[in-house]
């Protein structure tokens, strides 16, 4: 695991869940939007999706609601911040700022260049 204090371990959850909630609020309005702009449930509307929801977005802010889930589940595990590929510090830095970071930037970079279809860039 990254040597990170405990306070940086507090203000990476702290980053963590505050991403998280921005973006389940992200998703509720654009489900709210494609709906017309009445109040609706989350879990409701997600398993009947209208046809002029944004779907590409929606479907990156799960993607890294998922990865947030994860990076809190390390976090918890205190086995946050080392990369996947590479096995390096992620940096306290770039997880404060990116949260569900899973790699180092450098490592990021060859997975962007590599990958370019799979996902927007991170850096």
């Amino acid at each position: 695991m990254a040597n990170f204090t405990d306070d940086q371990l507090a203000q990476l959850k702290t980053a963590m869940q505050k991403r998280y909630l921005e973006l389940q609020e992200g998703i509720r309005r654009e489900l709210e939007h494609a709906n017309s702009g009445r109040s609706i449930d989350l879990g409701e509307s997600l398993s009947n999706i209208p046809d002029d929801i944004d779907t590409a977005l929606v479907d990156r802010q799960i993607i890294e609601m998922r990865e947030l889930e994860m990076s809190l589940k390390y976090l918890m595990e205190l086995e946050v911040g080392d990369c996947i590929d590479c096995g390096n510090e992620i940096g306290f830095d770039r997880l404060l700022a990116y949260p569900s970071a899973q790699r180092c930037i450098e490592c990021q970079q060859r997975y962007e260049k590599a990958y370019p279809h799979e996902s927007p860039p991170t850096l």
